[in-house]
C-alpha cells in the first residue's frame, strides 16, 4: 500500500467516527453547539432586583402591620440564630403566629423559629405547639395563600397605571 493511501484512509476513518459521534448526539437529543436562551424582556427573572432589601418585605409587612425595615431587621437577626432560615420560612412563621396566637398563645412567631432553628419543619413546630396534623397543614396553607397574596398587592401597586 502506498504512503498516500493510508493518510488518505487515516483521513477518512477518522472523518467517518467524528461524522459517527455527531450523529449519535444528535440523534438522542445532544446538540453539538450550545443554544442561545432567549427570555421575555418582561418576564420577572429580567426585573430588577429592589434597591434595598427591606423592599421585598413591603406587602407582607403591610399585611402584618408594621414595617417593612422592621421586618428586615426581625429577618436578619433570626437568619444569624439560624443560617439555613429561608425569607418564605420567616415570612410565613410571622403570618402563621399572627393568625393562630388569639387561638394558641404558645404559637409565636419566636417559637415556630425555634422549632425550625431544632430543625423540625414548620409543620411538626405547630404540632408540637398543640395543632392537629390537619390543623397545621390548612394553616400553612392559609399562610402561603396570604404571603402571595400579599407580595401581588405590592406588585400592583409598584406598577405604573395606564
Amino acid at each position: 500500500m502506498k504512503p498516500g493511501s493510508q493518510v488518505i484512509i487515516a483521513v477518512a476513518v477518522a472523518a467517518g467516527l467524528t461524522l459517527g459521534a455527531a450523529a449519535t448526539g444528535v440523534g438522542q437529543g445532544k446538540s453539538q453547539t450550545p443554544r442561545a436562551r432567549h427570555t421575555s424582556v418582561g418576564h420577572p427573572s429580567n426585573t430588577a432586583k429592589p434597591s434595598h432589601p427591606s423592599d421585598t418585605f413591603q406587602g407582607v409587612a403591610k399585611k402584618l402591620g408594621t414595617t417593612p425595615e422592621a421586618l428586615e431587621t426581625a429577618y436578619s437577626t433570626a437568619k444569624q440564630a439560624n443560617p439555613k432560615l429561608k425569607r418564605g420560612q420567616f415570612v410565613a412563621a410571622n403570618i402563621l403566629a399572627q393568625n393562630l396566637s388569639s387561638k394558641n398563645p404558645a404559637i409565636t412567631t419566636q417559637a415556630i423559629l425555634s422549632g425550625l432553628q431544632s430543625g423540625k419543619s414548620i409543620g411538626r413546630t405547630l404540632q408540637s405547639l398543640g395543632l392537629s396534623s390537619k390543623e397545621a397543614h390548612d394553616a400553612q396553607r392559609q399562610a402561603a395563600r396570604e404571603a402571595k397574596a400579599a407580595d401581588r398587592a405590592e406588585d400592583s401597586a409598584e406598577k405604573p397605571k395606564p
